[in-house]
């Protein structure tokens, strides 16, 4: 076992997920607050060093079909580079630290990183394989992440957030679920028994209702008048501009260039979408502060 393979079975690409538990200081304009900002800071080591412990049991248990995966074939565990004993090793460390960080930041956040990975035991051993159940419990971990932010910093949150990130979170999700089933039709393997729930026509529909409810969303958001009223700018509603191009962007990924099975690669590798993110942020902080 050697330091660059326990680094790979524990994704930090991933983590650019778990900046969702910043996002209610960001919201509620308090993001330069530096104790606050701290305190979501060690929330999100915590919460990284737990959703690796979920993601290195989600490869124990997933080792058979991984190995038929024309790129989960090369993941520590199916490849053979890290054994299952080096592995449950890995997650009790992962996990010990980072309950025990969560713990000491606050009790409340702990709790629900305890529904978290709960949520994703369940999911790994049985929900995954039941259609839209699979995807719903997907999203509902990205509102946890908020939920978490939230705890450690006292700061309240708004329901238009939540429905918000519900809803990207599951067309993302949808996205991944394509990509699985054009895998299946190019190869003709099955990467995962909930497949059988999922064809083309129904992502593609599902996808598009997603993306559309989203966008609504979101400009009624930024229109309310409680948001309006509470940033004290009526201005809000240019970002969903860059909300526009970013899920219409996702949708060209998923459609034309058939590449949506990890949201966290696009995000990281895919320019556009930087550009995006990047002018959301700006214009949005801009506004608000």
């Amino acid at each position: 076992m050697d330091i660059l393979s326990v680094v790979k079975l524990m994704r930090p690409h991933q983590y650019i997920k778990n900046l969702f538990i910043f996002l209610p200081l960001f919201f509620a304009m308090k993001i330069t607050d530096i104790t606050l900002l701290s305190n979501a800071f060690f929330a999100f080591i915590a919460f990284s060093f737990t959703a690796s412990a979920v993601y290195t049991l989600n490869d124990y248990h997933d080792i058979q079909e991984d190995k038929q995966h024309p790129k989960k074939k090369n993941r520590p565990l199916a490849s053979g580079a890290i054994t299952k004993p080096q592995a449950i090793a890995i997650m009790g460390i992962l996990s010990t630290l980072g309950f025990l960080l969560m713990t000491a930041l606050s009790w409340e956040a702990a709790g629900i990183l305890l529904a978290y990975v709960v949520m994703n035991i369940a999911y790994s051993f049985y929900f995954k394989h039941i259609a839209i159940l699979d995807v719903t419990i997907i999203a509902i971990g990205f509102v946890l992440r908020l939920f978490i932010g939230s705890a450690v910093t006292d700061v309240p949150l708004s329901m238009w957030i939540v429905v918000m990130t519900f809803l990207l979170a599951l067309f993302m999700a949808l996205a991944k679920r394509r990509d699985d089933v054009l895998i299946y039709l190019d190869t003709g393997k099955k990467m995962r028994r909930v497949i059988d729930g999922y064809n083309l026509q129904f992502l593609d529909t599902a996808m598009a209702i997603m993306a559309s409810v989203v966008i609504v969303a979101y400009t009624i958001y930024t229109t309310s008048p409680e948001v309006v009223y509470r940033t004290q700018s009526s201005y809000l509603y240019i970002t969903a501009l860059f909300v526009i191009l970013g899920v219409m962007r996702y949708l060209q990924i998923a459609f034309i260039h058939k590449n949506s099975g990890s949201p966290t690669k696009i995000m990281l590798k895919d320019h556009f979408m930087q550009l995006v993110l990047f002018g959301w942020i700006i214009t949005f902080a801009w506004i608000l502060y």
